[in-house]
């Protein structure tokens, strides 16, 4: 659904709010007082804060739908699409840290039962992206094939997620981007398939 200038603006504001507030700062009286309108007036826009948190990571899942669809249709190989998912998802973040907030809160939604589904669309899409690339990457002989492409979709996800949590509870204070290349490289390295290492006997000849 098309959404309107004055969803948008406060969808912008709620971010905003969560950056400063934190995701338990986001009520409808502090975000009517942020945009400078009556809470009545944010109720004509959105049922609730769980309707506005809702909008948020719709907003989220397609950004991050793109990201790994496009990768899809990159011509290269699948470490580099890899590396490209790393680097355009830190670049997500570095931009709108309050997202993290969201995406990495669910705990406090356990009751919310249409935020956690959504959470959880978010997270089972883009596995399946991503599995579907190391598939290609092990049948492409790029990437090491001893352990099963779902297995290690979850230990590149589950390093991104870390990584990215790490970030948000330091309070943002290093360079997400710059220490990140670290961490892709270190997951390249971990899921690349490696040569054989010659036996004495080639050696030898």
């Amino acid at each position: 659904m098309m959404q309107t200038e004055r969803q948008k603006e406060i969808i912008d504001s709620a971010l905003e709010l969560i950056s400063r507030k934190g995701i338990q700062g986001l009520t409808i009286k502090n975000l009517s007082k942020s945009i400078g309108v009556s809470e009545p007036a944010i109720y004509r826009h959105f049922d609730s804060k769980i309707d506005i948190l809702t909008s948020i990571l719709d907003l989220l899942k397609k950004n991050s739908s793109r990201l790994f669809e496009s990768e899809i249709e990159f011509n290269g190989t699948s470490l580099e699409k890899i590396e490209h998912l790393f680097q355009n998802h830190f670049a997500t973040f570095v931009k709108i840290p309050s997202l993290t907030s969201v995406l990495f809160s669910e705990e406090i939604f356990r009751n919310e039962v249409s935020i956690t589904k959504k959470i959880s669309e978010i997270i089972e899409y883009n596995n399946d992206i991503l599995v579907t690339i190391i598939s290609e990457g092990q049948s492409n002989n790029e990437i090491r094939e001893d352990i099963e492409a779902k297995d290690l979709a979850v230990m590149v996800m589950g390093t991104l997620r870390l990584f990215v949590k790490k970030w948000q509870f330091s309070d943002f204070s290093f360079d997400l981007a710059e220490e990140g290349e670290k961490i892709i490289l270190m997951i390249k390295n971990l899921i690349e398939k490696k040569s054989p290492k010659p036996t004495s006997q080639a050696k030898l000849s």
